[in-house]
């Protein structure tokens, strides 16, 4: 079969529109007018690295490197083109995809552009087509407030709001290009704000409400932000506490930052005020127009900047384009959380219970649901407050049937109700759960499936995904059609993504061997970039494995994996050092530097350890000096954390010791922390400069215990 036009060079490829037809023929025809909906069958199958025609079991062990199951390109890319035009393009793309090939020599990533030559609107994917398509009384958010207020916003609402607030943005001078840095709680607003920023073009760079001021400082100055929306306050276990202060010192240095837009959640109005710049939420956006003509943006426009962690330096901002990235959210949420029956989805009511500032929340509670159409539950509190039974009250109250969560949540959840939630709550509504963030343990991923699960009497499917801030969207995962599952396994990659678990040669991991997973054809949703910061994007990703496939590129996760006899993948946990807690990956680095800026630490090691609920603690190794070694500055350092980075960062253990244990290279050796510190065997340690160092802490952890 001749394929439609894909020009190659020495140094890139380029896809051509048109594959999915001239594949598939009479089989595909897109949605009118772009309307969601389920891609046909033989496009997922032939895409689908799992069921492939041409994958053979194990083959990719049978081969010099980890290609062996490989869809075919051609394939991959009718998919991701059928997945594309269940959006609405004002101008449509000509072209799929093209990749060059990374540059080791000048230190650059490669260059990946999807749809690049098409023109869209993501607020308009996300709201208008539904209104126009006459779903504008359906409900988009149902959303809870922590102290019991409670809203139904439906799509013709969502668009109204989400309207006067891009003619507010206007009037406040921001502009396509433009940055935004949101820093509020799990709220409609901040829903709004983000597809107004999408409406009009701006980038909008979302900071979980519990960080504290100087994580945002850094991000509103890294992003040369101009607007800064935050709140008076937010409700956090029954009390409101007040924001508005700290980001205000956040928008105190050196910065672009012309207005702070402030929502008035908890009713303070004796709140700092800088006249001028700052400007009441109500004062603006409420008298504006409920009608607003949207402007369309190359697939390529930046949409949005997602902070994450890094094993050295400051956070890194990953830059999410629009066309891309949207069409990965939204085919993804359709495959994993939407009925499979079409005729029953009217029904579904979705619930991603992440922080909206995380990117979880971005793909699978903002764009993934809403360009879909779908209804959702945004809740704005913790599960604990103020019963231990607050999610199931919401689980039956909205009739969720879609329960998206963290394995950490299932084990307190599991901690707070060993035999299950109480018959009093009405659970049968849910048909699906899915886990996020790190590998989920058995023990857990059972309690949840009978438990939460209880109306089906094997339990329910249990979706465990595994993808990153990097990837934009799922890259692994069990189908929710599946009829076994492995408790705690990632399963197998999704159609049209691909990885590979691999040694530092780039060949296969031999079978229930721990290897680095590694994606090897990544989708659209992945980002494209660092920030203001490129050469650190190569470095960071690409640099180890920038060789393979003639110099292609995978893009190296970070994460240990290996495969099992049925080549399912399993998720081992980093193999860098970011400590992931409850979800949130932090780096060890970061949370060492925080310490040593105090004058009397000489200097600090930070692991991870194990922990029942929060599935990882930091653990601080600190070198004092003087008599700076009791209690007092245990809390003084813990408080010092807290202050720079947030209270998630707080190291759950300090430890005053003498040295740490370095290579010759000047390393932390924080693998052998975490050994000394849990009394595991100890593993190598030839490559010690300071090997005594190693004797000297397990004095001063036996002498503690």
């Amino acid at each position: 079969m001749t394929h439609s036009p894909v020009h190659t060079t020495d140094t890139s490829v380029t896809y051509r529109a048109g594959l999915a037809t001239e594949l598939f023929g009479e089989q595909y025809a897109p949605l009118p007018n772009g309307l969601p909906g389920p891609l046909p069958q033989a496009i997922v199958d032939a895409a689908d690295p799992d069921v492939n025609p041409g994958r053979a079991p194990h083959q990719a062990h049978h081969r010099p490197d980890a290609t062996g199951n490989q869809v075919d390109e051609a394939h991959r890319m009718a998919y991701w083109e059928a997945a594309a035009n269940r959006l609405r393009w004002d101008t449509p793309f000509e072209t799929i995809h093209s990749w060059t090939k990374p540059d080791a020599e000048s230190q650059r990533g490669p260059e990946a552009r999807w749809f690049a030559d098409g023109k869209l609107n993501v607020a308009e994917n996300c709201v208008d087509r539904h209104v126009a398509a006459g779903h504008g009384d359906k409900v988009a958010l149902y959303f809870e407030g922590e102290p019991g207020d409670r809203r139904a916003v439906t799509y013709r609402d969502l668009l109204q709001e989400v309207s006067q607030t891009a003619h507010a943005l206007t009037e406040l001078g921001i502009k396509a290009g433009d940055r935004v840095v949101v820093y509020l709680p799990v709220i409609v607003e901040t829903v709004v704000i983000a597809l107004a920023c999408a409406r009009i073009g701006a980038v909008h760079s979302l900071v979980f409400g519990g960080f504290s001021a100087d994580a945002l400082k850094f991000r509103v100055e890294d992003t040369g932000a101009k607007l800064l929306v935050t709140s008076d306050g937010q409700f956090r276990r029954g009390k409101a506490v007040h924001v508005k202060a700290a980001a205000d010192e956040a928008v105190a240095g050196d910065n672009n930052i012309e207005h702070v837009l402030v929502i008035n959640r908890t009713g303070h109005t004796d709140i700092p005020w800088t006249t001028g710049r700052d400007v009441w939420w109500d004062d603006i956006v409420t008298k504006q127009p409920t009608e607003h003509t949207c402007e369309y943006f190359d697939a390529e426009h930046p949409l949005f900047i997602m902070y994450t962690s890094g094993t050295t330096g400051q956070p890194k901002g990953l830059v999410h384009t629009s066309g891309g990235y949207l069409t990965h959210a939204s085919v993804t949420y359709d495959f994993l959380f939407a009925n499979p029956d079409v005729s029953q989805r009217d029904a579904d009511v979705h619930w991603c219970t992440a922080d909206l500032a995380w990117v979880t929340a971005h793909t699978y509670e903002i764009y993934g649901p809403l360009s879909n159409g779908a209804t959702q539950v945004i809740y704005e509190g913790v599960p604990n407050a103020p019963h231990t039974s607050r999610h199931f009250e919401v689980i039956e109250r909205y009739g969720v049937t879609s329960y998206y969560t963290a394995p950490t949540l299932l084990r307190s959840l599991m901690g707070w109700h060993e035999n299950g939630p109480s018959a009093d709550y009405d659970l049968s509504s849910i048909r699906l759960i899915g886990t996020v963030g790190e590998a989920v343990n058995p023990e857990a991923w059972q309690w949840a499936r009978t438990h939460i699960g209880r109306d089906t009497p094997e339990g329910v499917p249990m979706v465990d995904t595994w993808w990153q801030s990097e990837t934009g969207a799922t890259v692994i995962s069990p189908r929710q059609t599946d009829t076994t599952f492995k408790p705690g396994s990632g399963s197998r990659p999704l159609p049209g993504v691909n990885v590979a678990v691999v040694d530092d040669a780039g060949k296969p991991a031999d079978t229930n061997e721990q290897g680095v997973i590694v994606v090897t054809r990544p989708g659209p949703g992945a980002a494209r970039t660092v920030w203001g910061n490129p050469q650190r994007f190569y470095t960071s990703y690409w640099q180890d494995y920038h060789w393979t496939e003639d110099g292609r590129g995978w893009f190296l996760a970070g994460d240990g994996a290996k495969t099992d006899q049925d080549d399912d993948i399993w998720i081992l946990g980093r193999i860098d050092d970011v400590i992931n807690i409850s979800g949130h990956r932090l780096s060890t680095i970061e949370i060492e530097s925080a310490l040593v800026s105090h004058p009397n630490v000489i200097e600090a090691g930070v692991t991870p350890v194990p922990h029942p609920k929060t599935g990882h603690c930091a653990i601080a190794f600190v070198v004092p000096r003087g008599e700076f070694n009791d209690e007092a500055a245990k809390h003084e350092l813990t408080q010092l954390v807290a202050k720079q980075i947030g209270p998630v960062a707080k190291p759950n253990d300090i430890v005053f010791v003498p040295d740490v244990p370095k290579t010759r290279s000047g390393k932390i050796m924080r693998r052998l922390l975490t050994q000394l510190y849990t009394g595991d065997t100890l593993g190598d340690t030839t490559s010690l400069q300071n090997e005594p160092a190693v004797d000297s802490i397990a004095k001063v952890l036996q002498h503690r215990s």
